[in-house]
């Protein structure tokens, strides 16, 4: 694999102690080469001439981050792309990702330590910045391929007992010092605990910083919940994991369809163009569009009240309740469903 990231509006080569980690606002180009081993011939048909040969495939995966424009694609498509498909012909396949919408084989190139972090990997700081504290949540959805570190708000409330996390508090406004927390939830998966400090010791490699393992229950008063602004109630479940689907309602095809998206899935899969119907074990909740059409937003209620009547029949031990959200009004209960929840993008 070579990582490409781009600078400056040109793609530079990533430095190898950065690969798995992402920056929410900036593009990168992974380029891949697979083997492909070669497959014998039918005893019937082998001759001399017909010794099988290895072959292989180019796939490249251009990868963009929530907060970056598209001008990362444009840069790509008419200077790296162009300079692969000299190289490689028919045998390049290019691929273009989203943030946390990675299929499976790019996900298992990092094996498991999948880092994004909040703003641009160069940012310009103003001669006021002061050491930022940095909160990391580790979570997989739907599978252990699709294990992700994301970087979220310092809140003590998004903390979960199911799940572990990274803290970084500096002690003085160089960031020159610090201390780096990793908080294993009591109910956590003790593989996601040793993965969770081992990414926490590559990503604060080098620097002066004391890394320390905490136990739900172990925080300090002194430096933890002050790195998180202070102590506040947080869930100790994560149930809904176990139930949580996503369908997308929508008649852009010329017909009324509803589809379910993958259990991987994000915040960026709500489109304004569409409502969504989000299940979490307890509530159903109906997410309308900014831009959906009000025939759209009839027949989706007339689908939640279908589906809310199936679930039913099928688990009368676990009764719905139907909830109406808008985009920018999503409560907890919602956004806890979706790992590494962040502010809406404003239109410009």
């Amino acid at each position: 694999m070579e990582a490409f990231v781009l600078e400056n509006k040109k793609f530079v080569r990533l430095p190898e102690e950065e690969m798995g980690h992402f920056y929410s606002g900036d593009c990168y180009v992974f380029l891949c080469r697979y083997w492909i081993p070669a497959t014998e011939p039918d005893s019937g048909t082998k001759t001399e001439e017909s010794d099988p040969q290895d072959d292989f495939q180019c796939v490249v995966y251009f990868w963009q981050g929530r907060d970056a424009s598209d001008m990362g694609w444009l840069t790509f498509t008419f200077s790296l792309q162009k300079k692969f498909e000299s190289l490689f012909g028919n045998k390049l396949e290019v691929v273009r990702t989203r943030q946390q919408q990675e299929n499976l084989k790019f996900l298992a190139h990092f094996h498991r330590k999948f880092v994004v972090r909040r703003g641009k990997r160069k940012q310009i700081r103003p001669s006021d910045w002061t050491a930022p504290t940095e909160f990391f949540q580790i979570r997989s959805s739907g599978s252990a391929l699709c294990t992700r570190c994301i970087q979220i708000a310092p809140d003590s409330s998004l903390l979960n007992s199911c799940f572990c996390y990274i803290l970084k508090v500096p002690f003085d406004k160089e960031d020159n010092s610090g201390i780096i927390y990793v908080w294993v939830g009591s109910q956590s998966d003790p593989e996601e605990a040793r993965i969770t400090e081992e990414i926490a010791r590559e990503m604060y490699d080098g620097e002066r910083f004391s890394l320390q393992v905490l136990n739900e229950g172990e925080e300090p008063d002194n430096f933890f919940w002050v790195g998180l602004g202070e102590r506040k109630m947080y869930d100790t479940q994560a149930e809904f994991l176990d139930h949580a689907r996503l369908f997308r309602c929508s008649n852009e095809r010329g017909y009324f369809a509803v589809s379910e998206k993958c259990s991987d899935f994000c915040q960026d899969d709500l489109a304004d163009e569409d409502n969504m119907l989000l299940d979490n074990g307890d509530q159903v909740f109906l997410w309308l569009g900014s831009r959906s059409s009000e025939v759209e937003v009839k027949l989706t209620y007339k689908a939640a009240q279908v589906y809310m009547q199936h679930l039913q029949a099928q688990q009368p031990q676990r009764p719905r309740q139907l909830f109406l959200t808008l985009k920018y009004k999503e409560t907890k209960r919602f956004t806890k469903c979706f790992h590494g929840w962040g502010p809406w993008k404003r239109p410009v």
